[in-house]
């Protein structure tokens, strides 16, 4: 470890040699990475509203054909029950196609860009601070478990 620069651990700790300004780049790229999980989170909750929606039109059509609306029925069942929501896709085509594509891309550059800078240690930028930030000897604010 850089005399200079103090982690929390060894497993976080800054490689011989290793700037300032790689040490914040990797840093925002795994910020960007975080971001791309959210995403990730995102398009599955909307995968799982989407196919609720499309469930719950099952009683919908028979509510409506109950009540004798056979024609609000009809354009419910023949228009909208299991439309893509896309183009030639339903949402679990969606997530697919961003899981193998967008998703794998970003992590697999994230995770080789961390091997071939920085040894692959994660979050070193956010140990220095953690231990720039922490109060030594204060409880709560240990530098590991």
């Amino acid at each position: 470890m850089t005399s200079n620069y103090h982690s929390v651990d060894e497993q976080h700790s800054r490689p011989e040699g290793l700037d300032d300004a790689t040490v914040e780049a990797l840093g925002e790229l795994s910020k960007a990475l975080e971001t791309i999980h959210r995403v990730r989170g995102h398009l599955y909750s909307a995968h799982q509203l989407v196919g609720g929606a499309d469930l719950t039109l099952d009683r919908v059509l028979h509510l409506l054909r109950q009540a004798g609306h056979h024609q609000v029925a009809d354009r419910v069942q023949h228009e909208l029950l299991g439309r893509n929501v896309l183009p030639g896709r339903w949402t679990f085509q969606i997530v697919e196609e961003f899981d193998d594509g967008y998703y794998a891309a970003f992590q697999e550059i994230e995770r080789d860009a961390r091997e071939k800078l920085a040894g692959g240690r994660r979050h070193i930028y956010e140990a220095e601070m953690k231990e720039r930030r922490r109060t030594h000897g204060m409880p709560g604010h240990e530098a590991t478990p």
